[in-house]
């Protein structure tokens, strides 16, 4: 049985200014994401387009601010509207006290794709061409993401057997050993995502349709993850004994078969 060493939140102190792991790793998440969407942008098919203009490192800059802001606002508004919404209400301006915690992932992807729509409409590209091209540059920040959701000891799983090598006692949640579920989210949701969703997005796909296999990459591997994750313990689980998580996991699941079926379709009608 291991232990949860005892890490400070805090990377670097300069005088009062002071710079946190977390944040260190949404940096690593958001250059990532440019050195990735700048490879992106030399694949096929968005090598070979010209219409309305080639894509270029420009494209993946701007993309990358406006995702930025999508995160954070949809995240948080997320979290305040589908966790805790009694709560916020009633104390809006809380909502704004972002450095207190409180993120929520679907609720940050509809932040994104908001984004993302703006984005198509003032270029003139398609939004699907769009959502394609970010897609699988996401899960490696989504894997930084859980690191630093390890470092800071936050988000601990599930009771575990103590039999488990790599079970895990968390400070602040019992001594009871526990399943380090962000390792798990860490290695399913971020690098084994990338690694399914980038091979498969090297090859010629209909247009929405790596979206609709990120949708369900990540809708799965989360549902799986959520069983090892303990429960919000202002909500615990909920009916069908499922977690807020998994419940969010289902729709995102559903639509990401749609769209990949629909993508398909319309390509084969076209043809």
């Amino acid at each position: 049985m291991l232990i949860h060493p005892a890490i400070d939140p805090v990377a670097l102190q300069v005088g009062p200014l002071a710079i946190h792991w977390y944040g260190l790793t949404y940096l690593v998440a958001f250059s990532l994401f440019f050195l990735l969407g700048s490879l992106r942008v030399r694949h096929e098919p968005f090598a070979s387009i010209r219409e309305p203009a080639p894509w270029t490192r420009r494209d993946i800059e701007d993309i990358l601010f406006l995702g930025v802001v999508g995160v954070v606002l949809g995240g948080r508004l997320g979290y305040c509207l589908v966790y805790k919404p009694g709560y916020y209400l009633s104390h809006p301006l809380e909502i704004l006290a972002v450095w207190q915690g409180g993120m929520s992932f679907h609720g940050g992807l509809v932040g994104v794709l908001l984004a993302m729509v703006w984005y198509a409409r003032t270029r003139g590209r398609p939004w699907l061409q769009v959502m394609d091209l970010v897609a699988p540059c996401v899960p490696t920040g989504l894997a930084a993401g859980r690191i630093g959701n390890f470092i800071n000891g936050e988000l601990w799983g599930r009771v575990a057997d103590p039999s488990l090598p790599w079970a895990m006692v968390f400070r602040g949640a019992g001594d009871v050993p526990r399943h380090p579920s962000q390792i798990y989210q860490f290695l399913l949701e971020g690098l084994l995502l990338f690694v399914l969703l980038w091979l498969y997005a090297r090859r010629p796909r209909a247009t929405g349709q790596v979206s609709g296999a990120f949708l369900v990459g990540y809708g799965v591997f989360r549902f799986i993850a959520e069983f090892f994750r303990e429960p919000d313990d202002f909500l615990g689980l909920l009916s069908l004994g499922m977690s807020m998580g998994q419940w969010l996991c289902v729709p995102m699941i559903l639509a990401g078969i749609a769209l990949w079926w629909w993508a398909g379709r319309r390509e084969r009608g076209a043809a």
